[in-house]
């Protein structure tokens, strides 16, 4: 008989350790979520930013519409994905590459780089991709966590009875990270 309750006791505490994974599991995908949500929430913003950008530099810059509808096609095809984080993070890339090529422009027409709704926007989008940065940085801290609970035995076991998946960290483009891999170049 204290054999029998022994082991119902194992099984009782075993019960209780599983279910004490799979709600740290389930708290890691709600967590990779939210951080996920506050990405998005500020890519919102930088898209609210974008049409006003566009409008300004328009009338000044009206030999570059090229550059300006790149920009415009950028963020419509950013906005309307509804795909992986894989394919919004290429799309937003493009966008960031598309508003690069803007404030490059930029330079070339010092009444823009003097319009004060200018330098707003610019002001508003710079402090906008460092809180979309820090959005990054908290959902692949997230996302580290989640897939680190996932690998580890025996919440891996849990995680396959279950089907929670590892998430995809929000990289930065190739081509950026082998600029990032060269020195930069200082030229007095």
């Amino acid at each position: 008989m204290s054999a029998l309750l022994v082991l119902a006791g194992v099984l009782v505490v075993l019960g209780l350790y599983a279910i004490s994974l799979y709600n740290a599991l389930v708290t890691g995908q709600v967590q990779t979520k939210e951080a996920w949500s506050t990405v998005e929430t500020q890519l919102k913003r930088r898209y609210d930013l974008v049409p006003n950008l566009v409008e300004t530099v328009k009338s000044y810059a009206k030999h570059e519409s090229k550059t300006l509808e790149n920009l415009v096609n950028a963020r419509n095809m950013a906005m309307s994905l509804n795909g992986s984080t894989t394919q919004k993070e290429q799309h937003e890339n493009m966008l960031t590459g598309a508003l690069k090529s803007v404030f490059a422009l930029a330079e070339n027409y010092p009444d823009l780089k003097a319009n004060q709704n200018f330098l707003d926007l610019q002001n508003k989008l710079t402090d906008t991709e460092d809180k979309i940065q820090a959005a990054r940085q908290y959902y692949n801290t997230a996302v580290m966590s989640l897939n680190r609970k996932i690998r580890i035995f025996p919440s891996n076991l849990i995680a396959a009875r279950f089907g929670i998946a590892q998430e995809h960290f929000f990289e930065l483009e190739s081509s950026e990270k082998e600029a990032m891999k060269k020195a930069p170049e200082v030229h007095f």
